[in-house]
């Protein structure tokens, strides 16, 4: 089948172990990326461009992935290993600021917070962190970051982030992708293995105002755009998942 052709495939399209399986959502396409994955992180959209973050852990390099949303084909590829960090995570977009979590892959460790120019690709700005970080959103001057399992969230003032704020996150998800849509935080993760969730929460409390279950889905990367909500949970080369909001799925058997 032609790639044009892949975000109108139908809702019996839906491959298993996946189908059916976000509340409140009704599953709309699946579209094959076209190019070198490997293991997926994080997902962002930026009009006709989608990215992706994925880590090699053969050789423990960690990259950025620029893709043409209209084919998936895969067009750009960074590397963005920082040293012993090589773990980009959960990442979100602003204007032409893409913000990537780039961090040692153990717990307790260390991260750096890359903004990067999505025109050019140059690397705006890094913000050390004593903690790993796995995902990151970003709103203005404003960026939300989780730890390991994002146990905890750290709430980082651009205009002063040597200054973090610490909340315990309570919700029980483990958050891995994370996006500021409409004033609130929407965060993506699993529960348990094969089991997760979609959570939205206030901001700038980060209390949980409301969580749908999403199944496996929210394993990995994460994206909201519209009434839509977006997910890459395989290994490269993987495809991307697309769900409208607001309409009730079908029932699996």
């Amino acid at each position: 089948m032609p790639l044009l052709l892949l975000w109108s495939l139908s809702v019996a399209a839906a491959p298993e172990p996946f189908a059916h399986e976000v509340e409140g959502a009704r599953f709309r396409a699946a579209m094959p990326i076209d190019g070198e994955l490997f293991h997926v992180q994080g997902l962002e959209l930026q009009g006709p461009r989608m990215w992706l973050t994925s880590i090699d852990r053969r050789t423990r390099r960690g990259y950025l992935h620029q893709i043409e949303r209209k084919t998936g084909k895969v067009v750009r590829r960074i590397e963005v290993t920082d040293g012993v960090r090589y773990h980009p995570g959960g990442i979100s977009i602003e204007g032409r600021s893409l913000w990537v979590p780039v961090a040692e892959l153990r717990a307790n460790s260390s991260a750096v917070l890359i903004e990067i120019d999505t025109d050019t690709l140059r690397v705006r700005r890094r913000i050390p962190v004593a903690d790993h970080l796995g995902c990151v959103a970003v709103a203005g001057r404003w960026l939300v970051a989780g730890n390991w399992d994002s146990r905890s969230l750290y709430v980082i003032d651009l205009s002063d982030p040597a200054h973090m704020r610490v909340v315990p996150n309570t919700s029980g998800t483990r958050y891995q992708d994370m996006k500021f849509v409409h004033g609130q935080l929407v965060a993506g993760g699993p529960r348990a293995w094969g089991d997760g969730a979609v959570d939205w929460l206030d901001w700038p409390r980060l209390t949980l105002d409301r969580s749908q279950r999403a199944g496996g889905y929210t394993a990995e990367g994460m994206a909201v755009e519209g009434g839509d909500l977006y997910f890459a949970p395989e290994d490269g080369p993987g495809r991307v998942f697309r769900f409208r909001l607001g309409e009730r799925g079908p029932t699996a058997a």
